[in-house]
């Protein structure tokens, strides 16, 4: 602690040397209690010079609304009555070290207060005692400063020495930090605000996919920083990039920041938290980029409503929505500034630079030649009749910064000094802890009439304008800021009133992808949640949610759209179909010829050629011809449990009795054959009930194996939609049938296919009887057709197993196929008969019998009427 007050006393000194010069540059008004003021009046100077030119609007219309709202506190005999405010205003040069340096003043009174106990003790280099001066005024509390990264730099100083300030610009969430700026308050709303509000207007936008830029410093910095964590915590907001834009930034390198903010072009939405010459370079940069009109700025306060930032670049500005705290013009600084003069403004030491500056004019009082170009001020222009004016936006915060450090000190005055009019020893020295205590517990009405108040924090409530620059009938430079919306802890913003470059009403994007269309899901990009590419829900898949596809369930195919499932249509062939015509063609006359061979043969049962033919062979071979060609109706038919069964059972019975009674017959004639070769002894089972029994055992065969299978599994009908699944969806089809696979279809023929090859064999080995048996030939050349149409229909039946039209093709090749084969029978062995019989009845007559000499060959057939000769 001694050290410390060494350092001190040692500073002290220093501050009082160059007191000389730096307290000229300072206003000074005389008063009980001072207030400390810090003001940008100069802009940084350059080449190692600390201050630049003069700031009119900042510097110079805020220094005098402090003093303005010190008059009326002066003024006004029920705020701090017998008490007059003193001040003393430093210019801060918008330097943050400069501002240090100038802040330091503010404590010398006490640290002289805190050494004087010591100085004897003190002794500067030599043994020198430290040189006394006029002790300085005691600064209760400081308004300011304007930038962030000055109130920091000056609030570490203040805190030491429990000095409260308050500053009415500085807006970086860091200062809201009360463990470190615990003296510090502001009248202006912290960025952490500000940034939220910005995050609120670009969800109302529909954006979600910017970009930040950010001026390097505490409010850029602080600010980018605040609106990606309120953006990443709210989501759905994604920061495509976040640049800094240097110090000191170097030629071209607004340049480098267009282009860079280009590699993300769909990310058009630029948040900006710069000051204004960066701002104004950024723009600038655009419009040398031939970028105007794709960027959509969303600038901070720092942008505001100001023209300067914009001056002659308007057209690239257009559509940019601004923010600015919530403010008002104040009536009375207006007629407060625009009556000062060079005469009754001596108090402000630098209001003849500002009257130079203003009016474009030189004093001849400023000790310098005036240059010919440039007239002599006379003292006798007015403010806003020979120069424009504005009231610059700060002016109503440093008002209500000043009165509420007013306010604080009258209810501290009323506390510690009740009855009293001035100050009571109480107050003097004034404790800077228990003022803070005082202002953090103001609640006033401000200059504009909004309350002034602070948080824990110090920090004052959100309450922002919002603004866009909007062209004027088609032209930029000509146009202005519009109030567009409100900020007051939610957004209203008024949609209607948003005008863009280009289509005016028309919202632009600023989206990192476009939304996906119907029956598309997003595949999100990998650490970017705004970023997705878009994926069909293709083949049977739909949209379940933007997210996910899943396929539809078997019964079911997606919609045109792939938003949702709809039931696939259920097809059958029907009697309409053309794929039935020919079938039922064939069927219907193959009945029709059977019927009429069964009536014919049935009316001339005993003539000769009718008994030649074996009568009871060759009804059951017509009937399972009759039953081939009914097949055609079932197959046909819509499925249903007993249609089913009868394709099961009828399917097969009709080859089977056919193909049974024709393998007999050939049988029959081959062992004849082979018999009277050897003997004359008739072999055994040639009677036509031998036939017959032979017939049915063969046929029982295939019926006791359907009924065992119709036991074990009962018919049913389904729909199967795997059949006619297609790749595209629309010709997607659920097929009704029966429960019969290809493969079961052809078990259920396999033993029709089995007797037809043994009877083609045994036709084969018969191909050499005599004439005599008339019907050997004709029966193998019927087994030779039949066997090439079943080797026809095998590859046909098979081969369209996949195909889209499977259900028609393979029922119609299957029924085409047992028409064809019953139709052969028919015709070989049937038709010729009956053609003689009711067209050549004189050729029906039994001949008289060979000789015992030309049959000696031969056995002679048995006495039956199966053995006579009918040609």
């Amino acid at each position: 602690m001694a050290r410390l007050r060494v350092l001190m006393l040692s500073l002290a000194w220093w501050l009082s040397q160059a007191g000389v010069a730096r307290g000229a540059g300072s206003v000074r008004l005389a008063g009980g209690l001072t207030l400390g003021g810090l003001f940008p009046v100069h802009a940084r100077g350059a080449a190692g010079r600390a201050c630049g030119a003069l700031k009119k609007e900042q510097g110079v219309h805020r220094l005098e609304a402090m003093l303005y709202a010190l008059d009326r506190v002066n003024a006004d005999p029920e705020l701090l009555p017998g008490v007059r405010l003193g001040a003393r205003l430093l210019d801060t040069c918008s330097r943050d070290t400069y501002a240090l340096e100038q802040a330091l003043s503010f404590v010398q009174a006490l640290i002289r207060g805190r050494g004087d106990g010591d100085e004897a003790s003190v002794r500067c280099p030599g043994g020198v005692p430290p040189l006394r001066t006029a002790p300085p005024e005691r600064v209760v509390a400081v308004v300011g400063a304007s930038a962030s990264s000055v109130s920091i730099m000056v609030a570490n100083v203040l805190r030491l020495f429990a000095i409260p300030q308050i500053s009415y610009a500085s807006t970086a969430p860091e200062l809201s930090d009360s463990t470190r700026y615990d003296f510090f308050s502001r009248v202006v709303p912290p960025d952490s605000y500000q940034a939220q509000a910005m995050v609120d207007i670009v969800r109302a936008l529909g954006w979600n996919y910017v970009s930040t830029l950010a001026s390097e410093g505490n409010y850029g910095e602080s600010g980018v920083e605040a609106f990606v964590q309120i953006s990443r915590e709210a989501g759905g907001v994604c920061i495509a990039q976040s640049i800094k834009i240097p110090r000191e930034p170097k030629p071209g390198e607004f340049h480098k920041v267009i282009r860079r903010l280009m590699e993300t072009p769909n990310a058009r939405g630029i948040i900006i938290f710069a000051n204004e010459d960066d701002i104004r370079r950024v723009l600038e940069a655009t419009r040398q980029a031939n970028l105007t009109g794709h960027f959509l700025w969303v600038g901070s306060d720092s942008w505001g409503s100001k023209i300067s930032p914009i001056l002659n670049l308007e057209e690239v500005a257009v559509g940019a929505i601004t923010i600015l705290p919530k403010r008002a013009s104040i009536d009375g600084f207006d007629q407060y500034f625009m009556t000062r003069s060079l005469e009754n403004n001596r108090r402000n030491i630098w209001f003849a630079e500002f009257w130079e500056e203003n009016f474009n004019c030189k004093l001849t009082s400023s000790g310098g030649q005036s240059d010919d170009s440039t007239r002599k001020c006379t003292g006798e222009e007015r403010i806003g009749q020979d120069s424009t004016y504005e009231q610059e936006g700060k002016v109503q915060f440093v008002i209500d910064a000043v009165y509420a450090i007013a306010h604080a000190l009258h209810s501290m005055h009323q506390a510690l000094c009740p009855g009293h009019t001035g100050l009571c020893p109480a107050m003097e020295p004034t404790d800077g802890r228990t003022l803070l205590n005082y202002i953090r517990a103001v609640r006033f009405n401000g200059s504009a009439g909004t309350p002034v108040m602070f948080n824990e924090n110090g920090d004052a409530p959100g309450r922002y304008d919002i603004f866009q620059y909007q062209a004027t009938n088609g032209s930029a430079s000509s146009g202005g800021y519009q109030a567009v919306g409100q900020w007051a802890e939610d957004l209203r913003l008024d949609m209607e009133a948003l005008q863009w470059s280009g289509d005016p009403h028309e919202m632009p994007p600023s989206q990192c992808s476009l939304p996906c269309g119907p029956g598309e899901r997003k595949k999100m990009v990998k650490g970017v949640p705004c970023c997705w590419h878009c994926e069909a829900c293709d083949g049977y898949r739909f949209q379940v949610d933007e997210f996910t596809c899943e396929a539809c369930p078997g019964d079911m195919r997606p919609t045109p759209n792939h938003t949702g499932c709809r039931p696939t249509p259920v097809v059958r062939l029907t009697w309409s179909s053309p794929w039935a015509a020919l079938p039922l063609l064939l069927a219907i006359l193959g009945i029709m010829a059977t019927t009429t061979i069964i009536a014919t043969f049935m009316r001339h049962n005993d003539t000769p050629i009718v008994r030649a033919s074996g009568r009871e062979l060759s009804y059951v071979l017509l009937t399972g011809i009759f039953l081939i060609y009914a097949i055609t109706f079932l197959m046909v038919a819509e499925p249903c449990a007993a249609v089913c069964a009868a394709r099961r059972l009828l399917l097969g019975l009709g080859t089977t009795l056919s193909y049974s009674a024709l393998l007999t017959k050939t049988n029959r004639i081959y062992r004849i054959f082979e018999q009277g070769k050897r003997s004359v002894t008739p072999p055994p089972f040639i009677s036509p009930t031998s036939q017959l029994v032979i017939t049915f055992c063969l046929t029982s065969l295939q019926v006791v194996g359907v009924i065992a299978w119709l036991g074990a599994q009962p018919p049913h009908s389904v729909i199967d939609y795997e059949e006619q699944r297609t790749v595209d969806p629309e010709q997607a089809r659920g097929v009704l049938k029966c429960d019969m696979s290809d493969l079961s279809l052809i078990g259920c023929l396999g033993y029709s296919l089995l007797l037809m090859v043994t009877c083609t064999v045994y036709a084969i080995k018969a191909r050499g009887v005599p004439e005599t048996f008339n019907e050997a030939k004709p029966i193998g050349f019927t087994m030779y057709t039949t066997c090439i149409i079943w080797l026809a229909f095998v590859p046909i039946f098979f081969g369209t197993a996949q195909s889209a039209e499977k259900i028609y093709i393979q029922t119609t090749t299957l029924t085409v196929s047992l028409s064809l084969s019953a139709s052969v029978s028919l015709g070989m062995l049937y038709v010729p008969k009956t053609y003689v019989i009711l067209f050549h009845p004189e050729q029906n007559v039994q001949k008289r019998k060979r000789s015992l000499k030309t049959t000696s060959t031969v056995a002679a057939p048995p006495k039956s009427e199966n053995t006579e000769d009918a040609k």
